[in-house]
Formats: structure tokens, C-alpha cells, sequence
């Protein structure tokens, strides 16, 4: 006989050029109406059972992204919204916001047009199309640090630029394993390597900040892209889409670099070969990343959580 059901969590579940979003509508306990990083920070201390239930196996898989939708502490939001992931939680996702835009645009919530919409980081807009595309205006994205050289074990030296696209990056333009889908467990390691190496030496972000992303770079496909990327995330998983704050890193060291100026597009490949493609404008001294792509809802269900289930919180190994 089944056990009893003593929590239910109603989700729609989309996916953003490859990497799947699960978006919490009800089931959550309520988080209060503070700043989005306070309610964050009230998630992960008192209720991580949603995280996991979301996440983690048996309902989810380690390239699984999560959100609690909640209402918006900014008064000029409509929404809110806080991201996790397989092991925590994250600053800002510009994936998991293009799948929350397509979501709310599934359940008639929205129509076409600008959205404001608050998170742990600040307020960002997204702009549902016509056709269904979707552009995210992103927080405001900086180069922090240029050419900084480690030597990673097994691998030799290696160098990247630190940036700031709503999450902290370390980005490899080249690298010893070529930015192939038949790579990717070589990928993975590599890149397992460079993130332990910041941390052993103690290579941040600003503010002492965690470099929780690393993404490797290779010329892209001509009329396809002007770039390919492999992202690794927190958790030790990659990136199915072009990582839109990766993409946003990215774009404010071409800029930075003078290679990129404001209005003209670049079309970053994932290593699915999907695309995003990206613009930045300057608003007020500031670099604002804009990057569009196209999000598709593949469920809504009500996940249970049984009191008698060993696993309803998800396997944590």
C-alpha cells in the first residue's frame, strides 16, 4: 500500500536550448515578503527539502536548475524568483529566467512584452517576443580580473579572465581539450581541475566571492556562431545551454577588450550547439548584458512527498 502524501510541491518543468528548469508555483512554505537574497537564505537554512525534492534523484538529475516563484520585494517587479541547483543555490540564471518567462507566458500569467522580475542580485528584465523568444536584460556585468595564471595539476598552466555575469566566472579562452560533445567527460575533469585550483589558492571574485563557474572557449561555426563554449557549474555538472551568465561574463570582456561595442550581436554556442545570441548597451556607466533564446515547456506535474518515503527529500549521497 502507498503511504500517505504529507507534502506536494506543483511545478512546471521547461527546458532553455537543452538545460531543463523546474519552476515551483505552490508547496513552498512561505518565505515572507524581505529582500529575495534574505528569503534565499531562509530556503536554504529551514526549508532545503524543496532544493533536494526538486533536484535530486529519484525527481531530478544533477543538470536539473530550480525556482520558487515568490512575490517580488522591488516594487517595480512583478515576480521573484530564487534559483537552486543540485548542491545550492545560485545568484541569478539566465536560462532558468528564460524558461521562468516561457512558463508564466504557458499558464497565461504574462503576454508578450517586458517583465520585471526580482532576484537574489537585482531586478531583471524579461522580454517575451512574438514568436516566443525570450531576451533577459541581465544585472549589470563586469570584468574583475585579466589574464590570471594558475598552473592546475595534470594540466600545466592556465590562464582566464575572473568576470561577473550575475554569477563569478573564470573564462578560458582555449584550453588542452577541444570544445567537443565527445569531449565532454575530459571537459569535465579539466574544468573540475581549474575550480579546485582557484580555491586551493585562493582566487576569488570580488569581495573574496567563490568562482562557482568555469567556461572554456573555441571559435565557433561560421553563419552558425562566433563562439563555443563548455560551461561547468556548481555541482560538477555542465551547462546543456550557452550559459546566459556566461554569456554575460563573456560579453563584458569583449568588451573590455574592445571587441565588442554596444548594440552589435554575438551568437554564443553551447556545447549541445544550441544558441544564445547576446547584445550589451551602457546604462548610467554601466555594462548591461542583454542575451536572448527560446525555452519549451516539457511538464506540469505535482511532485509528492510521502512521510514513510526514505527518498522524498531526494538521495543525498
Amino acid at each position: 500500500m502507498a503511504g500517505s502524501v504529507s507534502r506536494a510541491l506543483r511545478v512546471v518543468d521547461s527546458h532553455t536550448e537543452g538545460e531543463p528548469t523546474r519552476v515551483v508555483l505552490e508547496g513552498c512554505p512561505d518565505l515572507g515578503a524581505g529582500p529575495i537574497a534574505q528569503r534565499r537564505a531562509l530556503l536554504r537554512e529551514k526549508y532545503d527539502w524543496v532544493r533536494r525534492a526538486c533536484c535530486l534523484e529519484p525527481r531530478g538529475a544533477d543538470a536539473w536548475v530550480g525556482g520558487v516563484l515568490v512575490p517580488p520585494h522591488d516594487a517595480s517587479a512583478e515576480f521573484g524568483i530564487i534559483y537552486f541547483n543540485n548542491v545550492g543555490y545560485l545568484n541569478m540564471c539566465i536560462h532558468g529566467t528564460i524558461g521562468l518567462v516561457a512558463t508564466l507566458a504557458h499558464l497565461r500569467r504574462i503576454g508578450p512584452g517586458a517583465h520585471r522580475i526580482d532576484t537574489p542580485v537585482g531586478v531583471v528584465t524579461g522580454t517575451l517576443h512574438e514568436d516566443g523568444r525570450v531576451t533577459v536584460a541581465n544585472v549589470p556585468s563586469y570584468r574583475h580580473q585579466t589574464r590570471v595564471r594558475v598552473v592546475v595539476p595534470g594540466y600545466g598552466p592556465v590562464t582566464g579572465d575572473i568576470a561577473w555575469g550575475g554569477n563569478w566566472f573564470f573564462l578560458i579562452e582555449g584550453g588542452p581539450i577541444p570544445v567537443d560533445t565527445s569531449r565532454i567527460a575530459e571537459l569535465t575533469e579539466f574544468t573540475c581541475a581549474v575550480k579546485d585550483t582557484l580555491a586551493q589558492q585562493k582566487i576569488t571574485g570580488r569581495d573574496g566571492s567563490e568562482i562557482d563557474h568555469i567556461e572554456v572557449f573555441a571559435p565557433g561555426r561560421p553563419g552558425h556562431s562566433d563562439s563555443r563554449n563548455f560551461v561547468l557549474c556548481p555541482g560538477s555538472a555542465y551547462d546543456r545551454s550557452p550559459c546566459g551568465t556566461g554569456t554575460s561574463a563573456k560579453l563584458a570582456c569583449l568588451h573590455a577588450d574592445g571587441k565588442l561595442s554596444p548594440g552589435t550581436p554575438w551568437r554564443q554556442a553551447g556545447i549541445l550547439d544550441t544558441v544564445f545570441e547576446g547584445r550589451v548597451r551602457l546604462e548610467n556607466g554601466a555594462l548591461i548584458p542583454e542575451v536572448a533564446g527560446r525555452a519549451w515547456i516539457t511538464a506540469e506535474s505535482t511532485l509528492l512527498l510521502s512521510a514513510d518515503d526514505p527518498f522524498a527529500e531526494g538521495i543525498v549521497l
